[in-house]
């Protein structure tokens, strides 16, 4: 196998595991999203419906970024050091969160009560925008050097343009939050979640149109890859097919429905960045010859030979493993209209 091939699988794959992130944690974090906007009854639905697999699907970010490290250590090396002041608040963010699950029911006096709720909701929004930023950064172009080193500020990331990526990804995570409480919750915030869909449905319609539109006058080599291979404009059809299907999605007697739908808008987002950027992972500005892409950045042809093998034995066995721990914990943790005391999750 060449390593040009090498180098595109592991492009493909990394892909493939942010896509699982965003899937998997993207309800768990638009859930958060909705947090401050739900009474106390509704609140420790919240924490009671996603308490089971929020912790297991952060293994997907890990896996992810420790991929990227092994496989295009360049890429991680400049990301990490570009968006140093922003992992750290995302850091932040991601810690005060995961407290705030894990400590609720540990500390339930009101007044801690009130600081894991707040903690959640603002941790979930911080985390959900940042990873939206740092999306439309890397879309638009980082100022490289010809040593590939970043040249910009943290204010420089924070360009209207990234600002605006990151709430459409706001958006997204709380539309997936909203649908999975249409799917899992029981009473009236099975009604409240789809009125929440609802609205954030028209929020992300228009942000989505005005990102696309904004992409094409100011960043047109987005589309180039659209234009060469004709077929990739399945990816923006399957979102505008999920957009324009969600209403219909939320009055469907299946209430799982909405979360499908939500689940195919992702994966087409995902996918037209993946297609958009490719065969570079760090387009550089203003200069596109420092760009990092999947030939300059990666690993050696034996690192990318070795940790392929891993994975086609470690990936369908953790996707089979993460199948058969949802459909138990689905089944276990069904709501019955009051909260069960859980061992290790106080519930």
């Amino acid at each position: 196998m060449s390593l040009a091939v090498l180098q595109t699988i592991w492009f493909l794959l990394v892909a493939v595991l942010i896509l699982g992130y965003a899937i998997l944690a993207g309800f768990d974090l638009g859930v958060g999203n909705l947090h401050l906007l739900s009474n106390q009854k509704e609140r420790e639905q919240n924490f009671y419906n996603i308490a089971p697999f929020w912790d297991s699907n952060q293994v997907w970010l890990l896996t992810g970024g420790g991929a990227l490290f092994a496989a295009f250590p360049h890429v991680y090396a400049t990301a990490f050091s570009g968006f140093y002041p922003a992992l750290m608040l995302l850091l932040l963010a991601m810690i005060v969160r995961a407290a705030a699950i894990e400590f609720q029911h540990l500390l339930p006096e009101p007044e801690w009560k009130a600081k894991w709720d707040w903690g959640f909701g603002i941790g979930s929004i911080v985390a959900s925008t940042l990873f939206g930023v740092a999306m439309g950064n890397v879309l638009r172009g980082l100022p490289l050097d010809s040593t590939h080193n970043f040249t910009g500020s943290f204010f420089g990331l924070l360009n209207p343009y990234s600002l605006v990526v990151g709430l459409l990804a706001l958006t997204m995570f709380t539309l997936h939050g909203a649908s999975f409480l249409v799917a899992r919750s029981q009473g009236d915030l099975i009604n409240k979640a789809k009125r929440w869909g609802s609205t954030t449905w028209k929020f992300f319609a228009v942000l989505f149109t005005t990102v696309t539109i904004w992409s094409y006058l100011a960043v047109p080599r987005l589309f180039e890859n659209f234009f060469e291979l004709p077929i990739l404009w399945v990816l923006p059809f399957l979102v505008i097919a999920a957009i324009a299907y969600y209403p219909k999605a939320l009055e469907n007697e299946n209430r799982w429905m909405p979360l499908l739908v939500s689940t195919i808008n992702i994966a087409g987002l995902i996918g037209i960045v993946g297609a958009s950027l490719f065969p570079n992972m760090i387009p550089a500005v203003p200069n596109p010859a420092n760009s990092l892409t999947i030939y300059n950045a990666s690993s050696t042809k034996l690192t990318l030979t070795t940790m392929l093998i891993i994975a086609l034995l470690g990936v369908p066995l953790v996707i089979a493993y993460t199948t058969y721990v949802y459909r138990k914990l689905m089944k276990d943790y069904s709501q019955t209209g009051k909260l069960h005391k859980k061992a290790n999750m106080g519930f």
